[in-house]
């Protein structure tokens, strides 16, 4: 199915390509997408990430019309300046952003491009258009309306899409691991779970004396939840877990082709395995069936379909993605949200949405990163991670000094690591399977990341009245590498039972 959406989308873009191209005298000769490519690795090997803004038109131009000609138009009032937090305080209905938006629309479409009305932007000051050359592309650059304009979604993998397999990117493994062994990989604790051999090195055992997460409402942005996994379901409140709620909502838009929705809307089922396991590490029950445990077994827990796996390289999972940010951001009982996928170049769309929940007071981790088969060796940590009101999260192996697990990324943006891998048989920590009672077992930063979230979890409960920015202290001050950080592995190891205490 991944393969035949895949081959189609290529279709579609060559398609869109052909019809984009008006004439050597109006457009000029793309750029292959080996050749972008290029200059999305230099940019990446030389400024640790890739921006649109620092491209020229004929680059740029040639990355749309190579993706799907969509492109993300951020807007402002004429003389607009902005300012920390800004995002988060706008009034999009006052009439000197009305009159911006009315603007580029106006500009827009006079010269051919058409809106993505399937895709309507409510809290950012965001418009999503369709264009049809350079010169609309030059246009709105040159605006004094407009903030950025950027591909939707162009990443380097476009030119090797079919080659990838669901499993390189983070799908299809999430099965029962049989190998795990009694008191090596997992301890049995009351009533009847498994802990996981990870949680003794940052005290989470001696952390659940004082704290189980109760109170807080953790959102993870993923793959979604499998409907076959009962502990993410009617199980969720069992055993030493009771009394919380569970809720699976979808962001991800429904496919199109030529902007029209084509198919059936997209469901909350996790059909790639990966939300379902970092759900699991945040918040599984600490139930009576003899499966894994959570780290923050009484949180509160809100899992969100927005993407089809962890590499954001469809429009549409850029759309979910944002989507789930800015719906967490407007959900006042969300403290702590958690997202494990990313992408190699940056978006400001999606900058907006993370800057918008972080003017809201959110608690944001993302992963650093973890290799698949192409980015392997050449990439440091992966957007959104890299910003700055993003706490960045990668897995370690479990020897005394700090080193990354071997597809874990590394960087001056790391702000935690979290122990990942077993150095002695190279075993990954526990987690709930797609369905059944027997653990599965995941890596990598992706699974480091929704073991902080869980771990801020005990923390804030443990300390409901601070602030997220005093949690965010508190982890901090309690973390091996405090008060020098590490340019490769931030503040280091959390110690959860110092911090809770």
């Amino acid at each position: 199915m991944r393969v035949w959406m895949v081959l189609s989308l290529l279709g579609f873009l060559s398609a869109c390509k052909k019809n984009y191209q008006l004439s050597t005298v109006e457009q000029p000769v793309l750029y292959s997408v080996e050749q972008i490519n290029e200059r999305v690795y230099a940019a990446c090997r030389e400024k640790g990430k890739m921006e649109w803004s620092a491209v020229d038109a004929h680059l740029l131009w040639s990355a749309i019309a190579h993706s799907d000609s969509i492109v993300a138009v951020g807007y402002q009032p004429r003389y607009f300046q902005s300012y920390p937090g800004w995002l988060s305080e706008i009034d999009l209905s006052g009439s000197a952003w009305r009159h911006a938006k009315e603007q580029v629309v106006a500009e827009t479409l006079s010269g051919g491009g058409r809106l993505m009305d399937i895709w309507p932007e409510r809290f950012l000051p965001v418009l999503l258009f369709r264009i049809s050359g350079i010169a609309d592309l030059n246009r709105l650059r040159h605006s004094p309306f407009v903030r950025y304009v950027e591909p939707l979604s162009y990443d380097p993998n476009l030119g090797s899409l079919v080659n990838q397999t669901e499993s390189s990117s983070g799908c299809g493994s999430n099965t029962p691991n049989w190998d795990i062994r009694s008191g090596v990989h997992y301890t049995n604790i009351a009533p009847d779970a498994k802990q996981s051999w990870n949680y003794i090195p940052p005290g989470i055992p001696q952390a659940w004396n004082r704290s189980s997460g109760k109170g807080i409402k953790v959102f993870v942005i993923d793959t979604g939840c499998s409907w076959g996994q009962e502990n993410l379901g009617v199980t969720f409140n069992s055993g030493a877990s009771a009394g919380r709620s569970l809720e699976r909502i979808v962001t991800l838009p429904q496919n199109t082709v030529l902007g029209i929705p084509v198919g059936l809307p997209e469901s909350s089922h996790d059909g790639c395995g990966h939300g379902t396991s970092m759900a699991g590490v945040v918040g599984a029950p600490r139930g009576v069936d003899g499966n894994a445990v959570g780290i923050a077994y009484n949180c509160d827990l809100i899992t969100c379909r927005a993407a089809s796996d962890v590499f954001l390289d469809e429009p549409r999972e850029l759309k979910g993605v944002v989507d789930a940010f800015t719906h967490a951001a407007n959900r006042r009982e969300v403290r702590i949200i958690s997202m494990s996928m990313g992408r190699i170049t940056s978006s400001s769309y999606l900058t907006d949405a993370i800057r918008y929940a972080h003017g809201k007071g959110k608690l944001i981790f993302a992963a650093a990163g973890t290799s698949f088969q192409w980015t392997a060796g050449w990439t440091g940590v992966i957007f959104p991670a890299s910003l700055p009101e993003v706490q960045a999260v990668t897995g370690v192996k479990s020897t005394a000094a700090l080193v990354a697990c071997k597809v874990c990324h590394k960087g001056p943006e790391v702000d935690f690591v979290v122990t990942m891998e077993n150095s002695t048989d190279g075993m990954y920590p526990l987690s709930l399977a797609d369905a059944g009672d027997w653990p599965s077992t995941v890596g990598g930063s992706s699974v480091a990341t929704a073991s902080m979230a869980g771990m801020a979890a005990l923390v804030w409960s443990r300390f409901p009245r601070l602030s997220r920015d005093q949690v965010l202290s508190q982890l901090q001050r309690h973390s091996s590498s405090y008060p020098r950080r590490s340019l490769s592995f931030g503040w280091g190891r959390l110690n959860v039972d110092a911090a809770t205490r």
